[in-house]
C-alpha cells in the first residue's frame, strides 16, 4: 500500500509538472510572437518624421499581419495617439496602464496569464529615436484558441494521469495480492515445520526472490528431515546398544542373588559383570565424544608434528599387537606438520590402528605410514585382515554400523569408532577414505593440509 501511495503522489506531481511545462512553452511562444509584432510596429513608427494620430493609424493599417486584440500607440506623456478598439476607444486620452508606464520609463514589458479558458498577453515597448523618447507601443492579445489548447492539454494530461494512477493501483493490488498469498504459503510452511512436519514441501512457481526463498526452505526442510531421521536412528541404536550390557548385568546379578553357587562361580559372574560395566563405560564415553563433535565444540588448534603423535600411538598399541601375534610396522616421516587438536589426532590414529589390530588374523600384519605428498600430509593404516565387503565400504563411517555384528561384539566394538574418526578428521580440515588392500585386508587413508613451520621452511 505504501508503494501505491508513493506512485499516486508521484503521478500527481508529474501531472502538475507537465501542465506547468506546457503552459511555459505556450507562454514562451506567445511572448516571442508579441515581441516580434511590437518590434515590427515600433520599427515602422520610427520611420515617421513625427508621431500623429493620422500617421500612426496609417502605419498600423498598413501592417496586415499585426492581428492583435488591441493596439495602442502613445506619445511621451502617455496620451493615446491611436487605439484599435472600436468600443471604449481611448484615443486622445491619458492611459496609465502599468505596462505603458513601464515602457515610458525605457523598459520593455511582457505579461501573460491564463484565465477563464483564454491566454491574455500584453507587451509594451518604448519608442526611442536618436536617444529621445517619442512614446510607447502597447499590444494586447486575448487568445481563446491557445487557451482552449492549454485547457485541452491539461484535461488530457489529467485524464492520462488518472488512468495511469488507476492502472498502477490495479497492478499493485494484483501483485500485492499474489505476493501476500505466496507469503502466507511460506508462513504456513514455516508453522508446519515448527510443528515438526519436515516432509512438507513448498511449491512456488516463477523465478523471483520468493521462489528462491521457497527453494531454500525446501532444502532446509530436507536437511532437517534427514537430521531428524539420523537423530531418531541414533537414539534407537544407542538405546539398543545400552540395553544389551544392562540386560546382561541384570541377568548376572539376579543369578547371583537367586541361586546358590560356590565362590569360584560367583567370582566368574562378578568378573562378567565388571566386563559388561567396562563395555558400558566405553560405549558411554564414545557417545559423549560424538555429542561433543555434533555440538561443534572445537578446542584451540595448533601446528604439531604429526610424526611424534603417530610414534606415541604405536608405542601404546605394540603390547596389544604382540599379545595377538600381529607385526606392527610404523614408518613416520619428519616434517609432517599439520594444524589440528593433538588429542583429536591421537584419537584418530589410535582408533584406526586399534581396529587394524583387533580385526586382523592371528600372525597378521599392520602397517602405519606418515608422509608428505604435494601440499598434504598423508596417513595410511593398512592391515592384512579379513577386509571389508565392497557393499559395506560406503557405510562403515555411519554410527552403530558393523560389518560383522557377532565379531564386533566379541571384540567389544559398538560401531562408533570409525564414525568418531570420520567426524574428527572432518572438523580438522582433513579427509578420510577406505579401500581394499591388494593381497587382502583394508587400507585407510587420511589427508590433512600441510602447515610448514619456519624451521622446516629454513
Amino acid at each position: 500500500m505504501a508503494y501505491i501511495l508513493i506512485t499516486a503522489v508521484a503521478l500527481f506531481f508529474l501531472n502538475i509538472y507537465t501542465s506547468t511545462s506546457l503552459r511555459s512553452m505556450i507562454f514562451s511562444a506567445q511572448k516571442q510572437t508579441m515581441e516580434e509584432r511590437a518590434q515590427v510596429l515600433t520599427t515602422a513608427l520610427l520611420q515617421l518624421d513625427e508621431l500623429s494620430s493620422s500617421k500612426t493609424e496609417g502605419v498600423v493599417n498598413s501592417l496586415n499581419d499585426l492581428s492583435t486584440t488591441r493596439t495602442v500607440v502613445t506619445d511621451d506623456g502617455g496620451t493615446a495617439l491611436y487605439d484599435s478598439l472600436v468600443t471604449g476607444n481611448a484615443e486622445g486620452k491619458l492611459l496609465l496602464f502599468p505596462e505603458i508606464v513601464t515602457a515610458l520609463s525605457g523598459e520593455d514589458v511582457f505579461f501573460s496569464c491564463y484565465t477563464d479558458g483564454a491566454i491574455e498577453s500584453r507587451a509594451a515597448i518604448p519608442l526611442v529615436k536618436n536617444g529621445k523618447l517619442l512614446g510607447a507601443v502597447y499590444l494586447m492579445q486575448y487568445d481563446t484558441d491557445q487557451g482552449a489548447l492549454v485547457d485541452t492539454l491539461q484535461t488530457n494530461v489529467l485524464r492520462l494521469s488518472v488512468a495511469l494512477e488507476l492502472g498502477v493501483i490495479l497492478i499493485s493490488l494484483v501483485f500485492s495480492t499474489a505476493f501476500s498469498r505466496r507469503l502466507r504459503r511460506i508462513l504456513h510452511s514455516v508453522r508446519k515445520m515448527g510443528d515438526g512436519d519436515y516432509s512438507y514441501k513448498l511449491k512456488l512457481r516463477g523465478s523471483d526472490e520468493l521462489t528462491q526463498l521457497g527453494r531454500e526452505f525446501n532444502s532446509l526442510s530436507e536437511r532437517l528431515e534427514a537430521s531428524e531421521q539420523r537423530r531418531r536412528q541414533f537414539v534407537s541404536d544407542a538405546s539398543h546398544e545400552l540395553k544389551t550390557p544392562l540386560a546382561t548385568i541384570k541377568l548376572l546379578s539376579d543369578s547371583i542373588l537367586q541361586n546358590e553357587m560356590d565362590a569360584a562361580t560367583q567370582r566368574e559372574f562378578i568378573g562378567d559383570i565388571g566386563r559388561e560395566a567396562d563395555r558400558l563405560g566405553r560405549l558411554t564415553q564414545k557417545l559423549l565424544t560424538l555429542t561433543k563433535l555434533d555440538s561443534d565444540v572445537s578446542d584451540e588448534r595448533e601446528i604439531i608434528n604429526a610424526a611424534q603423535t603417530v610414534q606415541k600411538v604405536a608405542r601404546m598399541l605394540r603390547p596389544l599387537a604382540k599379545l595377538r601375534r600381529i607385526r606392527l610396522e610404523c614408518t613416520p616421516e619428519e616434517g609432517c606438520s599439520i594444524m589440528t587438536v593433538e588429542d583429536d589426532l591421537y584419537q584418530i590414529v589410535f582408533n584406526l590402528v586399534e581396529n587394524a589390530i583387533k580385526y586382523n588374523r592371528e600372525g597378521g600384519w599392520v602397517g602405519v605410514k606418515l608422509f608428505r605428498q604435494d601440499e598434504d600430509v598423508v596417513l595410511t593404516v593398512e592391515d592384512s585382515g579379513v577386509g571389508i565387503p565392497p557393499e559395506a565400504m560406503t557405510h562403515i563411517f555411519e554410527r552403530f554400523y558393523r560389518v560383522d555384528k557377532a565379531r564386533s561384539r566379541a571384540a567389544g566394538g559398538a560401531g562408533l569408532g570409525l564414525s568418531i574418526v570420520h567426524d574428527m578428521v572432518g572438523r580438522n580440515y582433513g579427509t578420510i577414505g577406505v579401500a581394499a588392500r591388494v593381497g587382502g585386508g583394508t587400507v585407510f587413508t587420511v589427508r590433512f593440509p600441510l602447515f610448514e613451520t619456519e624451521e622446516e621452511t629454513t
